[in-house]
């Protein structure tokens, strides 16, 4: 647990869920709010200290929330605002928080602002978006150019991602003055912060890169904004850079982001070489007094048992032993508990224009089903209420490892120092009395701890020698 000196999250454990696909309330196929609401007891039980909801806005779908018509609502899918203030005020009476998925870089184009902007170039809302009387050969992220031609005005607007995601004019003061007002809306209702989408691209000046002076003058905005409040309200970047001196550049001097997730890490591979050298230069570049955070999932990419670990419960382990004892805010996005793999998706079932429906299916309960779900569900991984009753389950780990980490509070608030290992093992201290090892290796390796081992991925309690795939929590000596 956090001391009353520092934040709620610093040395926390949040939870990502994807609300269509992970409780269903009323069996119409697509999860929402109360079904979500219906499981707290079950996440209160993992130990998290919070979840981030991807997005809840209403919102036509083209981009499965990401394409907001209005930041001030809830998606009819998913609830109601009354909905969404239950979830908040069950969720806190459990001592979880409650983060939303802020999309602040474009909007929908049914929302009312570009309805408005699009409607004739003199329109008062016209330099909300960008707009530009020719086109260049930008690309978008999601393919074809990033321009689109509106017949009407007869000019092209930008668009990073989808045609029907047209880019907001940060440049404007009065776009920064509404998104105030929503920061202040969500702020007000008890949401416990927000995770904000593409940040790293916010500001477009010229369209076809970022401004990142403009970006960081934003995020100093909502800092000051997000600590007037009382607790301070956290603010979380998805700042998809790979290079660590830039992701550490969004933290500003403690006054931008308070998290900035980190991509160099979520996409290093199982490799102790690879993640150790993330992980120093991580906490060198990081201003002092700053967090990492730490993925290995998410809505966008492959499941990390897929991608990183084979399919593999043994490497599976390893790597969530990892994600939970480094320093810093972990996250785990939902299912990744189970050891949940990527699901193949049948072109009939394919919603996503970018493919990632796999990483996006229903949570498998098992205690009650889904009828007709939205995507369909995998069929390689055991159910929670399986795993829950098995002390040997991927999840009862995971649980394991939580508790331990909110009970031993070198795990909580201790340093990070990276220690002489053999090769393919990663050996590191946090604090001054408890010890990291694991073997990412096919062979046995040497234990580099003395001391009394208090978990291992393998269930064994052996001070002498790490099994392939081993991990261990050590109690030093």
């Amino acid at each position: 647990m956090t001391s009353p000196q520092q934040p709620w999250w610093s040395g926390g454990v949040l939870y990502q869920a994807y609300p269509r696909s992970f409780a269903d309330s009323n069996d119409d196929g697509i999860g929402d709010l109360a079904g979500l609401r219906g499981r707290l007891e079950y996440l209160d039980w993992l130990g998290v200290d919070g979840i981030w909801l991807n997005p809840t806005f209403p919102s036509p779908n083209r981009d499965w929330g990401y394409d907001v018509s209005d930041y001030f609502g809830v998606q009819p899918d998913l609830g109601t605002l009354e909905d969404l203030d239950a979830l908040i005020a069950a969720a806190g009476e459990l001592g979880i928080r409650i983060l939303l998925d802020l999309v602040p870089a474009h909007t929908s184009d049914q929302h009312e602002w570009f309805v408005e902007s699009r409607s004739s170039r003199e329109s008062p809302r016209r330099r909300w978006y960008i707009w530009s009387d020719e086109a260049d050969e930008q690309e978008s992220a999601f393919g074809g150019g990033a321009w689109a031609y509106d017949e009407r005005t007869r000019q092209y607007y930008h668009h990073l991602f989808l045609p029907e995601q047209p880019d907001l004019n940060w440049m404007l003061p009065d776009v920064r003055d509404v998104f105030d007002e929503i920061l202040r809306f969500w702020f007000d209702r008890g949401v416990a912060g927000l995770r904000i989408d593409v940040v790293h691209e916010l500001v477009k000046d010229p369209p076809s890169r970022p401004n990142r002076p403009e970006v960081h003058n934003v995020l100093r905005r909502w800092r000051s904004l997000a600590d007037g409040y009382e607790p301070e309200r956290l603010l979380v970047g998805e700042t998809w850079v790979m290079d660590v001196d830039e992701l550490a550049s969004f933290y500003g001097r403690n006054d931008e982001l308070q998290l900035a997730f980190n991509f160099p890490f979520m996409f290093a591979g199982l490799d102790a070489t690879a993640l150790a050298g993330v992980v120093e230069r991580t906490d060198a570049a990081l201003p002092d007094g700053a967090l990492p955070v730490w993925a290995l999932s998410n809505h966008d990419v492959v499941r990390f048992p897929t991608r990183m670990c084979d399919e593999d419960d043994a490497k599976v382990r390893s790597a969530l032993l990892a994600l939970l004892t480094l320093r810093g805010t972990s996250f785990l996005y939902y299912g990744d508990e189970l050891g949940m793999r990527q699901v193949a998706i049948s072109p009939d079932r394919v919603r996503d224009v970018h493919a990632r429906d796999g990483a996006r299916t229903p949570m498998p309960w098992s205690d009650a089903e889904w009828r007709d779900p939205w995507l369909p569900l995998g069929g390689k991984v055991a159910t929670v209420a399986s795993q829950r009753g098995d002390p040997g389950s991927v999840l009862s780990f995971c649980r394991d490892v939580i508790a331990l980490r909110r009970a031993r509070v070198d795990l909580v608030s201790g340093g990070y120092t990276p220690l002489d290992s053999p090769t393919g093992v990663w050996t590191w201290r946090r604090g001054g009395a408890t010890g990291i090892a694991l073997n990412l290796t096919d062979s046995e390796a040497a234990m580099p701890l003395e001391g009394e081992v208090l978990l291992s991925t393998k269930g064994r309690n052996d001070p002498s020698r790490l099994e392939p795939w081993e991990g261990v929590v050590v109690a030093l000596t």
